[in-house]
């Protein structure tokens, strides 16, 4: 196990190094193609698995899926105008372009917020939600991974069951405003994810998200493989 792991860590440097500097003056849609041109959907796979399982599932679930080459240059440009119009629609939200795909963070600060100790939407979150929908209508070739998480303080189990409530309360929400339920995928994960410090009062607002992983669904891969024959 110990020298597959080297193995598996050698891989991704080797491919890390390629990519870094193949992409220093490469804008968003050209690094999609690097990425996948260095490392390929295997390298993608296993960054993901391991990202996904321990620090960061949504950033996982973008590297997984990564296609890479001139069909992921596609991929990147078609990422790229919609990561634009979800940072020109709701400017309070945290929006990174990732490889192929979009990670999207919504806390207490963005737009998309939950009282204490409550799942249901707000006023506030409904109305930034509603926007999210629309750019989905937009772009409809893409599935959604929508996660919750919490802080850390409180009962872990209650903390886990409010995460679930959340990310669901997002995802129905988002099906209700006409986005197809077979886009999304909804999990939760308590307190086991966090990005902050949860000793912080700054920290645990932080902590307390919403967050979602954009990525190609079939149909797009399809069509960027398609365009590569063309």
């Amino acid at each position: 196990m110990k020298k597959i792991f080297r193995t598996l860590i050698l891989l991704v440097m080797v491919s890390t190094i390629v990519a870094c500097d193949a992409t220093r003056n490469a804008n968003n849609k050209q690094k999609g193609t690097v990425i996948g041109a260095g490392g390929g959907a295997v390298i993608g796979g296993v960054i993901g698995n391991n990202v996904g399982s321990k620090n960061n599932s949504a950033l996982g679930a973008i590297i997984g899926a990564v296609v890479g080459g001139v069909a992921g240059n596609y991929i990147g440009d078609r990422m790229d105008r919609q990561a634009e119009r979800i940072e020109e629609e709701i400017p309070g939200a945290q929006v990174e372009r990732v490889a192929e795909g979009i990670n999207v963070v919504f806390d207490e600060s963005s737009g998309v917020y939950f009282d204490t100790n409550k799942y249901n939407i707000n006023a506030k979150s409904a109305e930034t939600l509603a926007k999210l929908a629309d750019i989905f209508k937009e772009y409809p070739d893409t599935n959604i991974l929508v996660e919750g998480h919490t802080d850390s303080t409180g009962p872990a189990d209650f903390n886990m069951t409010l995460s679930k409530q959340r990310a669901q309360s997002v995802t129905s929400f988002l099906s209700g405003k006409g986005i197809s339920s077979g886009r999304f995928t909804t999990n939760w994960y308590g307190p086991n994810q966090p990005k902050y410090d949860n000793s912080t009062v700054e920290g645990r607002a932080k902590n307390r998200r919403v967050e979602l992983a954009i990525v190609a669904n079939e149909k797009m891969k399809k069509e960027a493989q398609q365009s590569v024959g063309n």
